[in-house]
């Protein structure tokens, strides 16, 4: 047994992604009628939310405040199995929400033997859920939840970094990949949940910037697995 099929850990995922699925049940349904729309592509409706967060992000994810735009347990294990394999001590998740990937991830760290997730999430409402949700878990001492704009709450990392997770406004891939890079070690992993934005694709596919990506099969969400070679 390890810790992510410890009953727990086990029993409380199992609840979570099914309260996720209710809860966003509704919006996945808005999200697949826009795309089969007549006339309508992933392509447009990717275009869409890209320029609804450029025009503002937080008004656009504060609508949400109430979804948990979770990772499906699939994603889960594999984030779990990738920070063991890698041995990572050190991770940041740029978009906690109401911490489920938070779990895979720090459950990986207790049986690596320890370690520090950094996490930073904008709506106060999900910052409160995703740290009762790690105290569930047995999971709490190993995450420390950072409340607010990435932007901000990510400039200090402390460390080296072994495995960053991008999971929040699309729009803002990039900048935390560049704001995050410099504590990133060579042969760190970079997890880019719906990697859509062109300018986050461009960047982490040119061997000039020191990785090596691939795109990810599953299920078409856009996910993009990336190490730092250099």
């Amino acid at each position: 047994m390890n810790t992510l099929t410890s009953p727990r850990v086990s029993d409380l995922l199992t609840a979570l992604h099914r309260e996720a699925e209710t809860s966003d049940r509704a919006h996945v349904a808005e999200m697949q009628a826009k795309i089969v729309a007549p006339g309508a592509s992933i392509e447009g409706l990717v275009a869409d939310l890209l320029a609804d967060e450029r025009a503002d992000y937080r008004a656009a994810y504060r609508d949400r405040a109430d979804n948990f735009l979770a990772v499906s347990p699939y994603y889960g294990r594999f984030l779990y199995a990738i920070a063991r394999a890698r041995g990572a001590t050190r991770v940041v998740e740029f978009g906690t929400s109401m911490g489920i990937s938070t779990i895979y991830l720090a459950a990986a760290l207790r049986d690596n033997g320890g370690g520090q997730l950094i996490g930073s999430e904008m709506e106060p409402a999900k910052v409160t859920r995703a740290r009762a949700n790690l105290d569930a878990a047995g999971l709490a001492d190993l995450v420390e939840i950072r409340a607010g704009d990435a932007l901000e709450t990510l400039k200090d990392l402390g460390g080296v970094i072994d495995l960053l997770l991008v999971d929040g406004a699309f729009s803002l891939y990039l900048q935390v990949l560049k704001l995050v890079e410099p504590w990133l070690k060579p042969g760190a992993v970079i997890l880019g949940e719906n990697a859509f934005e062109p300018g986050y694709q461009s960047y982490v596919s040119d061997p000039a910037n020191g990785y090596v990506s691939f795109a990810l099969p599953d299920a078409g969400r856009g996910n993009a697995f990336t190490v730092k070679v250099s």
